[in-house]
Formats: C-alpha cells, sequence, structure tokens
C-alpha cells in the first residue's frame, strides 16, 4: 500500500478542490446576503396592513366564568376581543375553545371568523381562504391547525389565524417569500428554513476552518529564501561626520 505523504503538494491538490466546492458557497452566501439587505425590512416584516387587531372590550354584563360548562380540568380562561366581540378562551389540556363572553356559548371558528380577523390586518379584497392542518413554510413559527387568508394585493399576501383561538398569527407577501428563499440558502437549512446550527452548516463551517488553515500553510510554503534577496541587498545608509 502506497503511503502518504503530507507534503505541501498534497495538501496544494486537496485545498484546488475544496476550495472550489466552498467558494461556491461563498458566492451563494454574499449574493444571500445581498438580496436580503436590498429588501425593503418593512415588506419583509410580513405583518401587512396598518390597521389594528386590537381593539376595546364593550361595557356591559359578561357571562360568569364559574358558571361555563366543564367538560374537563380548566388551566386557564382570558378574556379578550374578537373584532369587537368580547369572547372567553377557555385553555384546557385538550386543547383551547372560544366561549361568547356576553351569551356562554361556543364559538366555531369557521371560515367567516377567519375572514373577519384577516380582514383587520388587511383592506384588499380576499382571493381565497383555505384550512392548514399544519404550519407551513410560512407560518412554521407557529403550532396547531390555521386558516389560510389570500389577498388580492400587489404583495398577494396571505394571513394565517389560529383555527382554535381564532387569533391572527402573522401575514406574508412576496417580498418575504423571495428573503425566505434567500435566507434558506444564506443558513443552508433546505427543509426547515429556521436553523442556523444544523449538521451541514457546521460541517462546511469546519471545511472553511481547514481551508483557511491550509491557505496559511501552503501561503508561507511558497517563499524560498530568494523571495528576500532583496532585504539583503539594501547597503546601509552612512552618515558622514564633520568636524
Amino acid at each position: 500500500m502506497k503511503r502518504i505523504r503530507l507534503t505541501p503538494l498534497f495538501f496544494r491538490r486537496i485545498h484546488k478542490w475544496v476550495g472550489l466546492i466552498l467558494g461556491l458557497q461563498f458566492l451563494l452566501w454574499a449574493l444571500s446576503g445581498s438580496v436580503m439587505a436590498l429588501l425593503d425590512k418593512d415588506k419583509v416584516g410580513g405583518h401587512g396592513g396598518g390597521m389594528s387587531h386590537a381593539h376595546a372590550l364593550p361595557a356591559g354584563e359578561y357571562f360568569d366564568v364559574a358558571a361555563l360548562p366543564r367538560g374537563e380540568p380548566v388551566t386557564g380562561v382570558v378574556l379578550r376581543d374578537l373584532g369587537a366581540r368580547p369572547v372567553y378562551e377557555v385553555r384546557a389540556a385538550g386543547g383551547t375553545r372560544l366561549v361568547d363572553a356576553t351569551s356562554g356559548e361556543d364559538i366555531r371558528v369557521d371560515e367567516q371568523v377567519a375572514r373577519d380577523v384577516a380582514a383587520m390586518m388587511n383592506e384588499a379584497p380576499i382571493r381565497n381562504v383555505s384550512v392548514l392542518a399544519k404550519p407551513n413554510l410560512e407560518s412554521r413559527d407557529h403550532e396547531g391547525a390555521m386558516w389560510r387568508v389570500d389577498f388580492a394585493d400587489a404583495e398577494n399576501s396571505s394571513a394565517y389565524v389560529s383555527l382554535d383561538t381564532a387569533r391572527f398569527l402573522v401575514m406574508r407577501g412576496d417580498t418575504w417569500r423571495t428573503w425566505d428563499f434567500f435566507w434558506m440558502l444564506h443558513n443552508m437549512d433546505y427543509i426547515n428554513r429556521k436553523s442556523f446550527n444544523h449538521p451541514l452548516i457546521i460541517f462546511v463551517a469546519f471545511g472553511v476552518l481547514w481551508l483557511s488553515g491550509t491557505g496559511f500553510y501552503l501561503l508561507f510554503k511558497s517563499f524560498s529564501r530568494a523571495d528576500f534577496r532583496w532585504l539583503r541587498r539594501r547597503k546601509p545608509v552612512v552618515v558622514a561626520r564633520t568636524s
């Protein structure tokens, strides 16, 4: 078996191919970083519209919380608004349900409710409404089933509303989608697009470290004594003394 000699030529050959592969990723990092920096940060924010989702609760008598039917132990109750409508958000081990705070009746978060909530965040006409059993890439920071409400505006905005609580979750548009694609290229998470310490990027990081180390090694090995002859040829400066 031929013994591998760790000579400068050996490192130079590996350095060349590793540099080519990692060089492509360097270009992607530079390109994606530049595009993300050039995009409008307000549009990338993905919250859309200037309308407020919070409303003051109306005055009046509210249904007694203690009288709410309990199929299982309740872990928490929150009084909040659903548009201009006061509701109880009843939390239990099995999930969350909404109850009308004035009548005590259960509220079903149907398509119309999703439309009403989404319309408070965007004034554009609604183009389509669909239900998602689980979050997609655009709503990956949230959990559970949700409604997706698509708007007919310049950004092709999509609002996401929780199927359990009718809470507005997030708004996404084409600018954010462009940013998210280049974010995927930048952090190299091609599946979930949210992690920056996954095995692939760690492997590439160590590859870059190795490339830098061998680059310095080959840099010094590329010099010879002849390259520094000009230093030895410099004549010393003679200062003449006058008496």
